[in-house]
């Protein structure tokens, strides 16, 4: 049975973070991953091309410092967004005028939204559902506009997320427009090699001590805390567990953990996303209007246009909830058919011509369950942003879910990680009248 000071519990930029912490601090430390490859809810992907590319996380928001000095520490080279001041809505053929009376309705109704994410909801608001928010704004252009929003922003069906959380939410990410913006806010920078080279380079720098295929099954709590997988058992004097709550919940633990943290497991969920990129020798709709859509039909989606300096052309579409899952129940053809149809009569049929495409529906990862981030269910107290990170005993607890900053965002996970490891350094540290 191995020895461990330190077991890590999931190889996402978290735990890897938290490791490589450790490590360097001179703990023995041993990182254990269910799937087969490092990365977590950040998946880099390399083109026919030779392009690189995210089918997970990516975005770099403008205040995102940690992860912007890790991705310049690891040779990682960071580069802005291409993008105009605001998306292109498009409704099948026609374009929603910026100007027109739908897109007042949705600005007003994200002004007031966002004030209520600054003054705060009521608290019977926690079980008062989106969906039901949206049946009172009038227009079926501007409640379907702020569905998709909301579908994209969140990944949560929208009959599952309640007002209190969505603002809750927006004010932890800080505001509206800063979730949804680009230059300034959230979505600034991309990474020319991928967000998922951050988590190749930490792996590979912490070598074997990162272990993949190692599902834990079991974390047991005595002199010693002993870490089951399927094929081995780990002893360690600390556990980190960086997997969401509804992924952890997986996990039997013994002693039971405490009553807060079994209803936070049992409470929350992960959303449903599908992500795609397209590939083209060019980016040519740049000379067409652009390559940044909402898109209003079925599925709902957001496109962005994240083509790297001198690099070939890159679309990037998501999609969420519901339409997520009725995408992911279509063959490939058909996928591939459903998202860019609805771009041909904007930018071209070139647009149905990738030279290459990739794509993840995160809701079938057995492992990551879903994303962008563990979401509370209405009515429920637990699940809220930053989630709970008291350690239990011996067990401590990262994932961007806990983050006090960024909760959510690969600068977050960063922060949770080098958190988690601090308090585990501390705990290990001889008192001072023994040293």
């Amino acid at each position: 049975m191995p020895n461990s000071t330190v077991a890590v519990v999931g190889a996402g930029l978290s735990g890897l973070t938290a490791a490589r912490e450790l490590h360097r601090a001179g703990v023995d430390v041993i990182v254990l991953e269910a799937a087969d490859r490092v990365g977590g809810r950040v998946l880099g992907q390399t083109s026919t091309l030779g392009s690189c590319f995210d089918l997970g996380g990516q975005w770099i928001g403008h205040d995102h410092d940690r992860v912007k000095d890790l991705a310049t520490e690891l040779g990682v080279t960071m580069f802005p967004m291409h993008t105009g001041a605001l998306p292109t809505v498009i409704d099948g053929p026609r374009r929603v005028s910026a100007m027109g009376p739908s897109m007042l309705v949705v600005a007003l109704a994200m002004a007031g939204f966002g004030v209520l994410a600054r003054v705060g909801t009521p608290a019977k608001w926690n079980a008062s559902t989106l969906d039901r928010w949206l049946r009172r704004v009038p227009g079926r252009t501007a409640r379907r506009l702020l569905e998709v929003v909301a579908l994209i922003s969140w990944t949560g069906d929208l009959d599952r997320l309640s007002v209190h959380a969505a603002a809750d939410m927006i004010r932890h990410q800080g505001g509206l427009s800063t979730i949804l913006g680009t230059k300034g806010g959230a979505q600034e920078s991309l990474l020319v090699e991928s967000a998922g080279a951050l988590a190749e380079r930490l792996a590979a720098e912490l070598g074997p001590r990162v272990r993949t295929g190692q599902r834990v099954t079991s974390i047991t709590r005595a002199d010693r805390v002993v870490v089951k997988t399927a094929s081995d058992d780990v002893r360690a004097d600390k556990v980190i567990v960086t997997a969401p709550p509804p992924v952890a919940a997986r996990i039997a633990f013994d002693p039971e953990l405490p009553v807060n943290y079994v209803a936070l497991q049992r409470n929350t969920y992960m959303g449903s996303v599908y992500k795609a990129v397209f590939v083209y020798r060019r980016p040519f709709w740049r000379d067409r209007g652009g390559g940044e859509f909402l898109v209003l039909g079925n599925p709902g989606s957001a496109v962005f246009d994240t083509t790297a300096p001198r690099g070939p052309g890159h679309l990037c579409v998501l999609v969420g909830g519901p339409d997520a899952r009725e995408l992911s129940a279509l063959d490939a053809g058909a996928r591939r058919d459903a998202v860019l149809a609805p771009l041909v009569a904007h930018i071209g049929a070139e647009v149905l011509q990738p030279v290459d495409w990739q794509e993840k529906s995160w809701h079938c990862d057995e492992y990551v369950g879903g994303g962008y981030v563990a979401l509370p269910e209405p009515g429920t107290t637990e699940g809220f942003v930053p989630m709970p990170c008291v350690p239990v005993g011996d067990i401590h607890w990262g994932g961007s879910e806990t983050a006090s900053e960024h909760p959510g965002y690969l600068d977050g996970a960063i922060e949770a990680g080098r958190r988690a490891a601090a308090e585990v350094i501390a705990a290990l540290e001889p008192p001072l009248d023994s040293q």
